[in-house]
C-alpha cells in the first residue's frame, strides 16, 4: 500500500496542502512537516502535539479533501498522564473528572487537525465513545455544546464497555481540508 507520511515538526512554519513535496519514496522537511511523498496521494499524519498513538496507526489519514482522525483520548504528549484521571497502583480507575478529560479530548483534536492542514470548523462528522453513559453524559453533551457551538457537525454517541487505556471518552473525526 503506497501512502505519503507526515509528521508535525515543532517551531516551523507550518506547509499547506497541495504544495510541491518530495518525489515518490522520497523524505523532505517543508515547513512544519517532515514528508514521505508516494503516487498514491494518500497521507498519514502524525501530530508533533497530540499524544503518541498506543498502536500502530496514525493520528490522522488525509484522502483527498477529507481527513479522517483515528480514536482521541485525553492523555498528553510525552507521558501517561490522563488529565482528570486517578489511578491506584495497579493502573485501575479511582476516580476521574469528565470534564477535564472532554475539553483535553477537544484540545488533542485540535492539535491534531491544525497539523494536519485543518481546522476545529471543518468537522462534519464525530463519534464519541463513552464508558458511562449514565453519569457522563450530561457533563460530556454541555462541554461538546459550548466547543460546537459555531459548527455543528453530525454526531454520535455511544456506551462502550472499556477502552484500551483507563480513560473515560474517545472521539473519532472527520473534518474536510479546503
Amino acid at each position: 500500500m503506497n501512502f505519503t507520511i507526515i509528521y508535525s515538526v515543532r517551531y516551523e512554519k507550518r506547509i499547506p496542502f497541495g504544495v510541491p513535496r518530495a518525489k515518490s519514496g522520497e523524505n523532505s522537511i517543508c515547513g512544519r512537516l517532515l514528508v514521505k511523498s508516494t503516487s498514491m496521494g494518500d497521507e498519514l499524519v502524525i501530530s508533533g502535539k497530540a499524544p503518541e498513538p498506543v498502536g500502530l496507526y496514525p493520528h490522522a489519514r488525509r484522502v483527498g479533501q477529507l481527513l479522517f482522525l483515528s480514536g482521541v483520548g485525553p492523555r498528553e504528549r510525552g507521558t501517561k498522564k490522563i488529565p482528570g484521571v486517578e489511578l491506584n497502583d495497579a493502573g485501575e480507575i479511582i476516580s476521574y473528572d469528565i470534564e477535564t478529560q472532554c475539553r483535553s479530548v477537544f484540545q488533542n483534536v485540535r492539535y491534531i487537525l491544525e497539523d494536519a492542514g485543518s481546522s476545529w470548523a471543518n468537522i462534519v462528522d464525530v463519534t464519541v465513545f463513552l464508558t458511562n453513559m449514565k453519569n457522563d453524559f450530561a457533563a460530556y453533551n454541555r462541554i461538546y455544546a459550548e466547543y460546537f457551538a459555531d459548527n455543528q457537525p453530525c454526531r454520535t454517541t455511544v456506551e462502550i464497555n472499556k477502552l484500551p487505556t483507563p480513560i473515560a471518552i474517545e472521539l473519532k473525526v472527520i473534518a474536510t481540508i479546503e
